[in-house]
């Protein structure tokens, strides 16, 4: 993590109080929403500086996370807060999240490629360093979007209003708050075992990817329900994320895939052969491990089946 001169000085500037926003097992719903974006609040900002700096690509990705994690709390709590600052709040952290997500996108593309071409002739890994030459221009104009972002007042106004929400106090609630989050678990996963059920024994890699989205969404709301519901949903936290990293994987072999196809297209027609058959190599790579991982989310799938069974 980067130096923690400028996360205290961020802190400061948005107003964010030294002690974190705790809540109670017994504590209502809105009380434990308090906590947890207090919590990924300030996950987010002590990893701002090392955003700015990109040195580290992980300290995008847990920024990213941190807001990812508000929005889902804000979409899973929503009959149980005043929508009349948590929807306007959801929808900033929205335009936050869509300003980090290209930045990371090609971190995740262009570590995956490194390491898929680290172990090729030497004739071969310059062939791959000129096909992804377009990856990193696209790289350099996205981190200079985003810094812009980070740099404006929009962002600051996001985080204050952040601050602002973790600090207003709740009115009491008669709701026994056990029954409501375990009522907001069972909720989102039968959202998802809908969809499973939907899906065509072939599924497109669109539904997968939807179908992860969904995933994350419960594993999201278990977190969530986690101080008060305990150890059945920690295990539904662990299920969820062997779900995710599964259609994860797959939706990162799609997307590698993709790409690669688009970079060799835009070198034009009189490509370097050596380019092109890297550009295969890597394409044939990709499928098998999209076809691995297709052959396993079920299995995934059956133990988040399993572990909401005892919720």
């Amino acid at each position: 993590m980067a130096s923690s001169a400028p996360h205290r000085h961020l802190a400061r500037a948005v107003g964010l109080p030294a002690e974190p926003v705790v809540a109670g097992q017994r504590a209502c719903v809105a009380e434990h929403v308090r906590a947890g974006l207090d919590t990924h609040l300030r996950t987010l900002i002590a990893h701002d500086p090392g955003t700015r700096l990109g040195e580290d690509p992980e300290e995008l990705h847990q920024m990213r996370v941190s807001v990812r994690r508000m929005r889902a709390l804000l979409r899973s709590a929503r009959p149980f807060l005043d929508r009349s600052w948590s929807e306007p709040l959801r929808a900033e952290l929205g335009w936050l999240g869509r300003e980090l997500g290209p930045v990371r996108d090609l971190d995740v593309l262009l570590a995956r490629l490194r390491q898929e071409t680290a172990d090729l002739p030497g004739d071969e890994r310059a062939a791959a360093a000129r096909l992804v030459t377009g990856l990193k221009a696209e790289y350099g104009t996205a981190r200079v979007e985003m810094l812009s972002a980070l740099d404006s007042d929009r962002y600051l106004a996001l985080l204050r209003a952040v601050v602002k929400a973790t600090q207003t106090p709740t009115e009491k609630s008669d709701v026994d708050t056990e029954r409501a989050l375990r009522d907001l678990v069972i909720g989102q996963y039968r959202k998802l075992r809908k969809a499973v059920r939907r899906l065509p024994d072939d599924p497109a890699d669109e539904q997968l990817h939807a179908l992860r989205i969904r995933g994350k969404r419960l594993r999201y709301t278990a977190e969530l329900a986690q101080p008060t519901l305990g150890t059945p949903a920690r295990q539904l936290i662990k299920a969820t994320r062997r779900f995710q990293d599964v259609l994860g994987e797959h939706q990162d072999a799609c997307v590698a895939e993709q790409r690669v196809r688009e970079l060799l297209r835009d070198l034009g027609d009189d490509v370097d052969t050596t380019v092109a058959f890297v550009a295969g190599r890597l394409v044939e790579r990709e499928r098998a491990r999209r076809a691995e991982h297709r052959a396993t989310w079920r299995e995934a799938w059956d133990a988040v089946r399993t572990a909401a069974d005892a919720i």
